[in-house]
């Protein structure tokens, strides 16, 4: 396990969790992860990279919800979190991320290789 997917693994436990919406997908477009993240996904055609940015959504979303819902990227975590990505819904967990915590997820997004979804 390199250092990055333990300061993957340590922030992940330090975000709040909530339930959704079932079938609900608002939250599920495209967006950038670390290359760490995306390296313990399915590995997706370049077509089925198109249509889902064609569709401003995510390739890893299909018909029953995210399909890599235990591994799903940081950024996918913090949604509903943080009043900077408030689940249109209105859904969140009973404690909103420590400010901290988002803090330091954001640092690490911005210092590792993104790769969009």
């Amino acid at each position: 396990m390199t250092p990055n997917d333990r300061k993957i693994e340590a922030l992940r436990q330090r975000i709040p969790s909530f339930s959704c919406i079932v079938g609900c997908h608002d939250c599920c477009g495209p967006v950038t992860a670390s290359a760490e993240e995306v390296a313990r996904l399915p590995v997706k055609t370049e077509a089925e990279h198109a249509v889902a940015l064609e569709n401003l959504s995510c390739p890893y979303l299909g018909q029953h919800g995210c399909e890599v819902y235990g591994e799903r990227p940081l950024i996918c975590r913090l949604f509903g979190t943080t009043p900077r990505l408030l689940c249109p819904n209105g859904k969140r967990p009973v404690y909103m991320i420590d400010t901290k915590v988002e803090q330091d997820i954001h640092h690490f997004l911005a210092n590792t290789r993104q790769v969009l979804l």
